[in-house]
């Protein structure tokens, strides 16, 4: 079997809903958050998922993704894995993107990335160790994660450079699932929200 990579993004924060750059800032889920990440769960543990059994489960450890994950059902089985965490934004933390357009005209985080935080180079490099350990082993997986991070492994998988992450939108509680076509990497689904109903 050709492992496959699930990624959950973490339910519906205050700072997400506002649109503020949410890096290590430890935000809890709003209890529209709560709600989608045991809607999420629901769709996990049904068929045709059936609730994995086998994949291996990892989640970042901030507290937005570690409760969408055992909201969903995984607490139990998940590693807590640091690599896993949102790209760290440095002196943009907290702020809007209109916000940073007002001092940095232009800007865009996949091609100028943030000062005083993680460089396109690092934020890369952890996006690639998930990348190689999702496909050690015969078995899926499934991370809980962030947004940035996420669409960052995203592009990986598919073996381009991060910049093409600003392509691929992922809003909070959202399934995608990382696969295979005809032996090469592809997007077999992405930032799926069915189980959010309406």
């Amino acid at each position: 079997m050709a492992p496959r990579i699930l990624l959950a993004r973490h339910g519906q924060t205050e700072w997400s809903l506002s649109g503020k750059h949410t890096g290590r800032s430890d935000v809890p889920l709003l209890e529209e958050g709560r709600r989608g990440a045991k809607l999420l769960g629901e769709r996990l543990h049904r068929a045709p998922l059936e609730g994995l059994p086998g994949a291996e489960v990892r989640t970042s450890p901030l507290a937005r993704a570690r409760e969408t994950c055992e909201l969903a059902g995984f607490g139990e089985r998940a590693a807590v894995w640091d690599t896993l965490m949102e790209w760290d934004y440095g002196a943009y933390e907290g702020m809007t993107p209109e916000e940073i357009q007002d001092v940095r005209p232009g800007w865009l985080i996949w091609r100028d990335g943030v000062p005083e935080g993680e460089s396109l180079a690092e934020v890369t490099a952890r996006a690639d160790e998930v990348v190689t350990w999702a496909r050690s082993a015969d078995r899926d997986v499934l991370v809980f994660a962030h947004g940035h991070i996420l669409r960052s492994i995203g592009a990986r998988w598919l073996g381009l450079p991060i910049d093409f992450a600003a392509r691929i939108k992922l809003l909070p509680t959202s399934l995608s699932v990382l696969g295979w076509a005809y032996g090469d990497p592809a997007i077999e689904s992405w930032n799926d929200l069915g189980h959010l109903g309406g």
